[in-house]
């Protein structure tokens, strides 16, 4: 047998370069079951329209519409679009692959901030491009660093508005600015997965943007505020040619019928989409408060806009040791030194009683009485 017969298969070498993603756990170490603030999910659950048209769409499990149409006009119908603009994904990561897919490749390069949504880094090195990391501001997204990083080989710059795992928040101003610094064949991509928790009115004006430049894409999912995380629907929106290009490489039957169903619903019950902003906004402020309240034995909350906070531990107490002391109390919570971040936990805003039993655990880690 020949030297050539002998060898297998090997995978690319930017496909070897991969840190496989790493989902939130829901289990402790001993196999108990835990209540799950790791993955940023809908404390409220699913809208119970979107449940019934869920389950009203189990049947013949035949092809689903492979274009989402009704989905796409429902979506187009809320936000002002027109659907020939929307494209819908297997969630927005499969969306956020395709754009690095389909404007990027070897020799190229990615941007991103330090700090952000660990799929960017995957996007990049699956298309075979370079990922390339800007630094950030105090753990927040930092537009002058993202420019002075942009070279002649940047084709794809994400950015995470609500960002994850940060929570950080860049008003429009700086969105503008930093799509008006972008060359103009650079596209920009605006992952707007928490969107929905921002203040009315003070969205980032990324939906404008995609609406009036051709080079620049926006993203959004099911899979957080309308608790659909299960059935990975997600979608974009941009100038045709660049709805063109993800139509091109999506899958062909890429967002399964109850997947549709279950969006379409969720989308006509905006009151519970209301409820559950509100919901965040209230038990956000009380967790942020009671972690700042803990400031002199180490623990700083970064502001969010999300449906989460990230808390720095930066005296004795270590996130590791909080960490367990909070799975021993029955609840996951996000530990991410892979992300650069080991003296910080993310904490998805649960329930009232969720967030205070965790600050219950906090407060005796560090000898402060309730």
């Amino acid at each position: 047998m020949s030297e050539q017969q002998s060898q297998r298969p090997e995978g690319k070498p930017w496909v070897m370069g991969i840190h496989a993603y790493v989902p939130g756990k829901a289990k402790a170490a001993d196999g108990r079951r835990l209540i799950k603030l790791s993955a940023n999910e809908n404390p409220l659950g699913t809208s119970e329209a979107a449940l019934a048209a869920r389950a009203q769409a189990a049947g013949p499990a035949s092809y689903p519409d492979p274009e989402s149409n009704e989905l796409r006009t429902a979506i187009g119908a809320l936000h002002g679009i027109d659907p020939a603009r929307i494209v819908c994904g297997t969630g927005s990561d499969e969306l956020l692959n395709l754009a690095a897919q389909g404007f990027a490749g070897p020799g190229d390069e990615v941007l991103f901030s330090r700090f952000s949504f660990a799929v960017y880094d995957i996007a990049a090195r699956r298309c075979g491009a370079t990922p390339v990391e800007a630094t950030d501001k105090d753990y927040a997204t930092d537009v002058d660093a993202l420019l002075g990083a942009v070279t002649e080989r940047t084709r794809v710059v994400f950015v995470a508005n609500p960002n994850n795992p940060t929570g950080t928040y860049l008003p429009r101003g700086e969105i503008q600015r930093l799509h008006a610094g972008l060359p103009s064949n650079v596209l920009l991509v605006i992952d707007q997965a928490y969107a929905e928790y921002v203040v009315p009115g003070e969205d980032d004006d990324g939906l404008a943007l995609a609406a009036a430049h051709d080079n620049v894409l926006v993203t959004r999912t099911f899979s957080k505020i309308y608790g659909l995380a299960g059935e990975r629907v997600g979608w974009a929106t941009g100038a045709p040619h660049l709805i063109d290009v993800l139509h091109r490489i999506r899958g062909p039957f890429n967002v399964t019928a109850s997947g549709q169903a279950a969006a379409l619903a969720a989308l006509g019950d905006q009151d519970f989409v209301e409820r559950s902003r509100t919901h965040n906004a209230t038990e956000l402020a009380r967790f942020t408060a009671s972690i700042q309240a803990l400031g002199n034995h180490g623990l700083r909350p970064i502001p969010s806009s999300a449906n989460f906070l990230l808390v720095l531990f930066e005296g004795d107490l270590t996130a590791e040791r909080a960490l367990d002391a909070i799975a021993e109390a029955g609840y996951a919570v996000r530990h991410l030194p892979g992300q650069g971040l080991p003296q910080a936990l993310r904490i998805t805003i649960g329930k009232r009683e969720d967030m205070d039993a965790i600050t219950n655990v906090l407060r005796g880690l560090v000898g402060e009485s309730a």
